[in-house]
This record gives C-alpha cells, sequence and structure tokens, in this order.
C-alpha cells in the first residue's frame, strides 16, 4: 500500500520477469501516473498484462434523506442550491472523486468536493448525513443500498448492473457517453516470457468459468471478466486514453 498503489507499482515493474511476481491491481495503475505527474514506471511498458479479472461497475448514491428520487431531481436540487450539496469520495484524484468530478463537468452542477481519507470514512460520511451523494463501486455499496441505507439512483456503466437492475444508467438518464466502471486484473513484469503469461492466464480464465467463483464476484457487485492478455493490453491503452482527459478538468493533481 501507499501513494494510491504507485509503490507496489514500481516494485512490481523492477521485480524479476519470471512469473513469481504477480501484481494486482485496480484502474490505479492507468490513473496514477495522470495524477502525480511522475511515478518510476510506465503503466504501458513496465508490465505485462495478463488477464482482466473483472469489470467493477460504480454506483450513484444519496443518503436517504436527500428529497431526491431520481437523478434528475437530484440534478435539479443541485442546481436550485449551487454550491450547497456536497460529495465524498475517498480523497483527491480516486476514481470516486473524478468520477463525481465528471458529472459536474457533464450536467453544469456546482457540488462540494470533500475528500477523505479512505472508502470507509466516505461512506461513513454520507451514511451520517455529513455529505449528501456519492460514486462509488458497487463492490463498496451494494449491501447498504440493499439494506436501505442508502438510495441509489443511477450506475455509470453502459449497461445496466446485475442486482441493481431497476436502475437505470447515467447514460439512459441524459449523460450521453458517460460509461465509467473500475477495472481489476493481474500483471506481471515486462519481459515475463510469453509461455508463462499464458499460463497464469489460461487458470485464471478457468477460475472465470466456475459458477461458485461467478457467484461470489458478482455478489460482491463484480462483473466477472477475463479474455486474453492482448485484449487486456489494449484495455489499459484505451482505459489511460480516457482518464487522462478526465483528470485534467478535474484540475486534481498529487504531484
Amino acid at each position: 500500500p501507499g501513494a494510491g498503489g504507485n509503490l507496489a507499482a514500481e516494485l512490481a515493474a523492477r521485480a524479476t520477469p519470471d512469473g513469481y511476481t504477480i501484481f494486482y491491481n485496480t484502474s490505479a495503475i492507468v490513473i496514477g501516473p495522470a495524477l502525480y505527474g511522475k511515478v518510476n514506471y510506465d503503466t504501458l511498458k513496465d508490465f505485462a498484462p495478463v488477464a482482466l479479472t473483472a469489470s467493477v461497475p460504480m454506483v450513484l448514491v444519496v443518503n436517504p434523506q436527500l428529497p431526491a428520487r431520481s437523478v434528475k431531481e437530484f440534478l435539479d436540487l443541485a442546481k436550485s442550491r449551487p454550491g450547497a450539496l456536497n460529495y465524498s469520495s475517498s480523497g483527491t484524484g480516486t476514481i470516486t472523486h473524478l468520477a463525481s468530478a465528471m458529472m459536474s463537468a457533464q450536467t453544469g452542477v456546482q457540488t462540494q468536493h470533500i475528500p477523505y481519507k479512505g472508502g470507509g470514512p466516505a461512506l461513513t460520511g454520507l451514511l451520517a448525513g455529513d455529505v449528501q451523494m456519492m460514486i462509488d463501486l458497487t463492490a463498496n455499496l451494494l449491501a447498504q443500498v440493499q439494506a436501505g441505507k442508502l438510495r441509489a439512483l443511477a450506475v455509470t456503466t453502459r449497461q445496466r448492473v446485475r442486482g441493481l437492475a431497476d436502475l437505470p444508467t447515467l447514460e439512459e438518464v441524459g449523460l450521453k457517453g458517460f460509461d465509467l466502471a473500475a477495472s481489476d486484473g493481474l500483471y506481471t513484469p515486462a519481459g515475463t516470457p510469453a509461455a508463462v503469461v499464458e499460463r497464469i492466464n489460461a487458470a485464471i480464465n478457468l477460475a472465470l468459468q466456475d459458477d461458485s467463483v461467478r457467484q461470489r464476484l458478482q455478489a460482491a457487485g463484480l462483473e466477472p471478466a477475463g479474455g486474453t492478455p492482448e485484449k487486456f493490453a489494449q484495455l489499459m491503452r484505451d482505459e489511460s486514453a480516457k482518464w487522462l482527459p478526465i483528470i485534467r478538468r478535474s484540475g486534481a493533481t498529487l504531484g
């Protein structure tokens, strides 16, 4: 842990490429370089992508005390009270911050960002009513939504989410092109023999076909993925290109 995953990424990038050091990370691996300005690794050159294990959708939630039962009602309320509504995040430049900043930029609403030191405190602040809104991974919020402690308004992906099938997507309610999800996956250091990468990839894909594995991932709000190393590498390139302008628009920097 440390520096948004950058410390672990640097250690993994410098490890011997023999297949015995495997790095598990999320979208932080492509967000970090743009956020910190200078890191001691190159996301697209220093790693051999092995397998995308899961895609993790995000969900827009509000404190139930807020008189907003749809995205439109939330946006109308926010526009009627510029700067009066707050949203929490797990820290400046995290995916929870950037998703909310992207929605604000696209809709023109003025909401205040309240960064917390981690996802747990950010969720606690929302549950307590200290902040009114949050966009976070379904894996982190699903239990609170199902328990009625948070009101879910929409998901951030183009497709509706299993377990929240009644919720519209942000694109469905008018935010054209809005499509954000975290990507969980495995990497090895660049230079790891292709045969080793393929062997690990095959094992991951086999595990992801197991019903019990898929059910446990889905119950936690994750969508099982899989696929080839080449497909995962392309996703990394696409994600790098997508997140950079979002970070620039948000003004977030930790460098």
